[in-house]
């Protein structure tokens, strides 16, 4: 499966994060002022730069994926989704441990699990939303069992039509067919989802003081703890992702 626009397989297998072929899902339910809910977490699917790979501390120890800016990125080696955190910095520390993806391509279930883990207050079966989604994707060479991605798009359609799978510790060993047979809970997805379209929106959607004052987002990877917890984005780096085909995934209803 190639990622475009780099038209090749991703660097990394956990580069996972695929790009519809379409924006119906943006032009149909755009964020509005309206709809536009407070202090929630945003999932986006972006490109990946090779910058990204190794956080860089401030003079005050605070971490950031690139300190020189938008135009200092070089190379893209794949597609990646990952979770916004709100104010509050409300994600937990064992749940930075336990929203490792492995060596899978499994971003996108990961980093909107994250997302309702946030919501909820509840662990979910990450891996289960990852096969779905593609069970639900427009790509026929997207199937349960392979580490293929699927689209940010895709599983927010599942969460809206299905739900989420709460986690228990007897899935750890589960693979793809014993998923299959999961009973996901409607009440543990979201009933509506938007997109933002500017910087803008996703900081009034966040509501975080720090990264206000930051000019950044924190972003919470799926990549365990060989990854900082919070790492910080610039605005004018998620402007530029977001130029460049990014989803920016806005639960508004759950």
């Amino acid at each position: 499966m190639r990622y475009r626009p780099i038209d090749r397989d991703p660097d990394d297998e956990r580069l996972g994060r695929f790009l519809p072929d379409d924006w119906r899902h943006v032009e149909k339910y755009p964020l509005t002022a309206t709809s536009r809910p407070a202090r929630v977490p945003v999932v986006i699917g972006v490109n990946w730069y090779a910058e990204f790979d190794r956080p860089r501390a401030d003079q005050n120890g605070v971490q950031f994926v690139v300190r020189a800016g938008a135009k200092s990125l070089t190379r893209i080696r794949g597609g990646h989704a990952v979770c916004l955190e709100p104010g509050g910095e409300p994600d937990r520390e064992q749940w930075w441990k336990f929203y490792d993806q492995g060596h899978e391509g499994a971003c996108v279930g990961f980093a909107w699990s994250r997302c309702m883990t946030i919501l909820n207050d509840e662990l979910y079966t990450a891996r289960w939303l990852w096969d779905r989604a593609k069970d639900h994707d427009q790509w026929p060479d997207t199937e349960p069992g392979d580490s293929n991605g699927t689209s940010c798009r895709a599983a927010a359609e599942v969460l809206a039509s299905a739900g989420h799978v709460d986690w228990a510790d007897s899935f750890a060993n589960d693979d793809h067919i014993e998923r299959a047979d999961y009973v996901a809970d409607s009440d543990d997805g979201i009933k509506v989802f938007r997109w933002a379209q500017s910087v803008d929106e996703v900081h009034a959607v966040l509501g975080n003081t720090s990264a206000d004052e930051l000019s950044a987002v924190p972003i919470l990877n799926s990549w365990g703890t060989e990854y900082p917890h919070r790492v910080w984005m610039p605005d004018e780096v998620l402007d530029r992702l977001m130029r460049e085909d990014g989803e920016i995934a806005v639960p508004t209803d759950r």
